[in-house]
């Protein structure tokens, strides 16, 4: 991939090495206390963290200083901080085709774990989007996961994996994610299979911005594989099958590692957010 050092992106929030526990009211928890609220924020979906906080946004709330990094580590902060803003960037001008504005989102760099108006995040789980507050999570060693565990290496695959967490901001900025929950409210039986129609509506929204890329020069040979690798690599058959030598797709969550390619190479050989309709159409 074809990417400009341009340093950081003013849409990163870097929380590395700060920890989970700013604030003033979680600072006082012993620490049964603070596993006590975190289990209970896993538990019940929220950030119970939050009912600590003193608000305000002093100083005491503020997220502590990071720690310094290697060369290396702050190089993929500016790979990804270019990503995001050229995600971003993207969308604006979709959402002005629209005749609308595009609210654009931040992404958090954290390190083992952090607070999210969503509740309590570890790295175990992964890259995120919240919409409760706008933005996606990410610790930067999911990438070396990636390459190691999930065998799909090289930086147009990370860029796959951030521009699908932002097409979850783009679902939410469309009122798609609230039509979402609604659905799954009406009929709590297809809670999973709509949960994996609109995971792959965010591979597909990925994929227009690949389309872009195409477009703009920015693609190089073999970039094109290392997204449909990496969106092989992180679907449920896959992960299952690596992880417990089953698979079950009763239990699926973002669709299997066929499908999430499918809807990937959708949105970038069409370029068009309509193509992306995963809901209307099958597989």
């Amino acid at each position: 991939m074809r990417w400009r050092d341009e340093g950081r992106s003013e849409d990163v929030e870097d929380r590395r090495g700060a920890g989970p526990i700013a604030g003033r009211g979680i600072r006082g928890l012993g620490l049964g206390g603070f596993v006590l609220l975190a289990v209970l924020s896993i538990v019940f979906k929220r950030n119970l963290f939050t009912l600590l906080d003193t608000g305000g946004g002093g100083p005491d709330s503020a997220p502590i200083a990071t720690v310094p990094t290697s060369p290396e580590e702050e190089k993929l902060v500016h790979f990804v901080s270019f990503v995001l803003d050229d995600v971003q960037d993207t969308w604006t001008r979709e959402f002005q085709s629209l005749g609308r504005p595009y609210p654009r989102a931040k992404l958090v760099l954290f390190s083992d774990a952090t607070r999210s108006a969503c509740g309590y995040a570890e790295s175990a789980m992964g890259p995120f989007y919240c919409p409760a507050d706008h933005k996606v999570y990410i610790d930067l060693g999911f990438y070396h996961e990636l390459r190691r565990r999930f065998g799909a290496p090289g930086d147009f695959a990370q860029a796959y994996v951030l521009a699908h967490e932002v097409g979850h901001h783009v679902q939410d900025s469309l009122g798609l994610e609230r039509r979402l929950r609604a659905a799954q409210e009406r009929d709590p039986r297809q809670e999973k299979a709509l949960s994996v129609r609109f995971e792959l509506q965010a591979d597909c929204l990925a994929g227009v911005w690949a389309h872009s890329t195409e477009q703009r020069s920015i693609l190089e040979a073999g970039d094109v594989e290392e997204a449909l690798g990496a969106a092989a690599a992180v679907g449920d058959d896959r992960i299952q099958q690596q992880t417990t030598g089953r698979v079950n797709p009763e239990t699926w969550t973002h669709g299997s590692a066929s499908e999430r390619m499918r809807w990937f190479k959708t949105g970038l050989e069409s370029g068009r957010v309509q193509n992306c309709d995963t809901f209307g159409r099958s597989g």
